[in-house]
């Protein structure tokens, strides 16, 4: 198997993860530059490299990663230097290849399609990595990258990866704020969270057997709206809550009534 000289702009969560995943793969990481010094230095020892605040790449690499939150971005690769024949890949999954400064020849994208968190070792074997690239040869090196760590390349254009980026929103983003929901609920019961473990889990495994549109349930999809207002009597405790139920259970009874046409 191919290796690969790699450095990294960022060491946070997405970073982190890519980083430490592709060190066990066997690749060189040379360089971790970020202003964050103790998870940068904590990053770099982990996987023998080493540290800088300044995004100055001197070593020669065959890619250096940029995993920076989306907003410090354009700014990051306006200001790195690096030698013109390594490619730089951003990991955002909702900006694509003009983010990037001209005088940087050999760009792309090379996104992970998965939630990161802080202290979780993801595994990104099977996972997604939506790529883009300038020219032919910079995708085949981003490709073997992501098959490197077990990933399953996709070559999917900016457009399309934006709608991706979204999609993940509502079934990562928004789907876990409803269970916070669902949390304080329960606790203003006074009972555990742990009580809808099988349901939150069902609720999935369900969804992803059948597919979430033949999967719904619950008085929206039967237009019980009899039950929906007791429910929403049961939420005067917050006028915020009382907005998403009626907003998500009308937007449930429009999307079937309509199916049903």
């Amino acid at each position: 198997m191919t290796t690969y000289n790699l450095s990294f702009a960022g060491s946070g969560r997405v970073a982190g993860s890519l980083c430490r995943n592709l060190f066990r793969a066997g690749n060189r990481i040379r360089q971790i530059v970020s202003p964050d010094r103790k998870e940068g230095m904590l990053l770099a020892r982990d996987c023998q490299a080493s540290w800088s605040p300044d995004l100055e790449f001197d070593n020669p690499n065959d890619v250096i990663i940029v995993a920076v939150p989306d907003h410090e971005l354009s700014g990051v690769l306006s200001a790195m230097k690096c030698h013109e024949a390594s490619i730089v890949a951003h990991t955002a999954g909702s900006f694509g290849l003009d983010v990037f400064p001209e005088r940087i020849r050999k760009k792309g994208v090379f996104y992970p399609l998965q939630t990161f968190s802080k202290g979780r070792d993801t595994d990104l074997r099977d996972l997604p990595f939506i790529l883009e690239s300038s020219q032919p040869g910079t995708g085949e090196l981003l490709k073997s990258l992501a098959e490197s760590v077990g990933g399953k390349p996709y070559f999917i254009n900016e457009e399309n990866r934006r709608m991706l980026h979204l999609a993940a929103v509502f079934v990562n983003n928004f789907s876990n704020f409803m269970l916070t929901a669902g949390k304080e609920i329960t606790m203003r019961a006074g009972a555990s969270f742990e009580l809808l473990f099988p349901l939150i889990k069902e609720t999935f495994s369900k969804a992803l057997e059948n597919g979430p549109e033949n999967s719904q349930t619950g008085p929206a999809v039967r237009n019980d709206r009899n039950t929906i207002e007791k429910h929403m009597d049961l939420l005067s405790f917050s006028p915020e809550l009382q907005n998403i139920y009626r907003e998500v259970s009308e937007s449930i009874i429009t999307y079937y009534n309509n199916r049903n046409l």
